[in-house]
């Protein structure tokens, strides 16, 4: 079952040497004049963004990402609206949070042959272990539709299986101690964990951090591989479904109530040092979209990504700055 998030839960910035923030700075005051005519990025030979523009027009209300970047230092990383996570705190292994995992490699399983792939790694102790988390910055998700193409990993990429990791998506409050709270989890868990065997997939929403108030729904089955995993929060209701297909419904108090940022997490619940060895788990992140204070089905989500892969579109931020 879900469990409590950090606490605390910071923003870090330590990726940004001033080098970097000096890129940031020229990216966003550039990056339309040097993006092609949508306002997208720039790209280089090899499919990477080279300069960006932090709001390309586009549909209006939408937050598009292919995740076309270099790595983790990358300028248009930041000025998209994006942080990897280098902080303190929990979930799972405590203060072992590193940038070292988040990488976008050349995959031919991922629409348009790119992906971001967050790699935690671990061998039973924690100096040894590594979480990786990216966030989006700038809390501006609220009611709508959020959808992520998501490739689930049941076995470790490297080493001996039998790790409780956790594979996760997520829109939450920037605040845990928020009087408006509130966070809508995917967590998937292969091997089980908190005394309860796996494969399990969470889906849970949240009215209050602490003490935990919540309301989940497991479901007990393999999910190896890509899927395109939604939420559509309009209307009361927060609606989970995966590749078109219905998860679970929450109302009530378990729905958003204030903006949000979206969260996609590679964590470990405990260590295993019995295990032994190096061992390495593998989440990957195709796109993301958003679309604010709309409902939008599957089929229509993935043919507004198609369309955008197809124009050639990287990255659309056409929401509201207020």
């Amino acid at each position: 079952m879900s469990q409590p998030r950090r606490i605390p839960r910071h923003r870090v910035w330590s990726v940004l040497t001033l080098p970097t923030l000096l890129c940031v700075l020229t990216a966003c005051s550039s990056g339309a004049a040097s993006g092609g005519g949508d306002g997208a990025a720039a790209t280089a030979k090899d499919g990477s963004a080279t300069s960006a523009s932090p709001t390309p027009t586009g549909p209006p209300g939408t937050l598009f990402d292919s995740f076309q970047y270099t790595g983790p230092t990358d300028p248009a990383l930041t000025a998209h609206g994006w942080e990897i996570r280098t902080g303190e705190g929990g979930p799972g292994i405590k203060d072992t949070w590193s940038d070292a995992g988040a990488s976008f490699p050349a995959d031919t399983t991922a629409q348009g042959g790119r992906t971001l792939q967050l790699q935690a790694s671990t061998d039973g102790t924690q100096k040894g272990t590594k979480q990786v988390e990216i966030q989006s910055t700038g809390t501006k998700l609220f009611n709508g539709t959020f959808a992520a193409r998501v490739y689930l990993s049941d076995k470790p990429a490297g080493g001996k299986n039998g790790d409780h990791v956790v594979q996760s998506y997520f829109p939450i409050s920037p605040s845990d101690d928020s009087a408006n709270y509130s966070e809508l989890d995917y967590e998937y868990m292969p091997n089980g964990g908190w005394g309860t065997p796996g494969p399990q997939l969470d889906t849970t929403s949240w009215f209050k951090a602490d003490p935990p108030d919540r309301v989940t729904k497991p479901h007990k089955q393999h999910y190896k591989g890509w899927h395109v995993m939604m939420v559509t929060a309009v209307d009361g209701k927060a609606t989970y479904s995966m590749d078109g297909k219905e998860l679970f419904t929450s109302t009530g108090k378990y729905v958003p109530r204030e903006k949000m940022d979206v969260h996609f997490s590679n964590w470990f619940i405990d260590l295993l040092p019995s295990l032994g060895g190096q061992r390495t788990w593998n989440l990957k992140i195709n796109w993301f979209y958003y679309k604010d204070a709309a409902a939008v089905p599957y089929t229509d989500v993935q043919k507004t990504v198609d369309d955008f892969y197809s124009a050639g579109t990287n990255f659309v931020d056409t929401l509201a700055t207020s």
